[in-house]
């Protein structure tokens, strides 16, 4: 096929604006509702028909008949249509999964300030009742055990705990 001189396309380019315009003035309206029907956002619509507008412009000259040229421009408009709704769908289903819930920045900083307060308050505590409740809460022994490893009786130890849980509970009230 040979190449089109200067002349020649700028004919055919003035002959597609000009259908173009009148079919644009005739049918885009109706164009927008085929798009609607087809995808669910009004904005998207009408860039998928400008869109069809610029595509069939392009191919004004490839054209066979040209008195199917709305024609043309309706299917156009479904095959962006479609085309975007498919670019939907891929874009869902390679969509990063969502984090589960992170605590804020304020959070955060809360429980730091809580945490240091319960240190602070474990420190102030005498010392076999910080002992009892490191033992049996933080390191999750049982009474037997955080009794063999204080070498002291289970009995002690519960006091110890009872004693120390309410040290803590008094220092820490501003907390709640």
């Amino acid at each position: 096929m040979p190449a089109r001189s200067d002349a020649a396309r700028s004919e055919v380019a003035r002959d597609a604006d000009a259908a173009l315009t009148v079919l644009y003035s005739e049918h885009y309206r109706s164009l927008v509702r085929l798009a609607a029907l087809l995808l669910d956002d009004l904005g998207l619509c009408e860039e998928v028909v400008q869109d069809a507008y610029i595509r069939v412009h392009a191919a004004w000259g490839r054209l066979q008949d040209r008195e199917k040229a709305l024609a043309y421009l309706r299917q156009t408009v479904v095959n962006l249509a479609r085309s975007t709704l498919r670019r939907r769908l891929v874009a869902i289903k390679h969509a990063p999964k969502p984090m589960p819930h992170a605590a804020s920045a304020e959070e955060g900083a809360y429980a730091l300030v809580e945490r240091a307060a319960v240190v602070q308050a474990l420190r102030e505590l005498p010392r076999r009742q910080r002992e009892a409740v490191v033992l049996r809460y933080y390191a999750d022994l049982s009474e037997a055990d955080t009794a063999a490893v204080m070498r002291c009786s289970v009995g002690s130890v519960k006091a110890y705990t009872s004693r120390g849980l309410a040290a803590l509970g008094s220092k820490l009230e501003g907390l709640r």
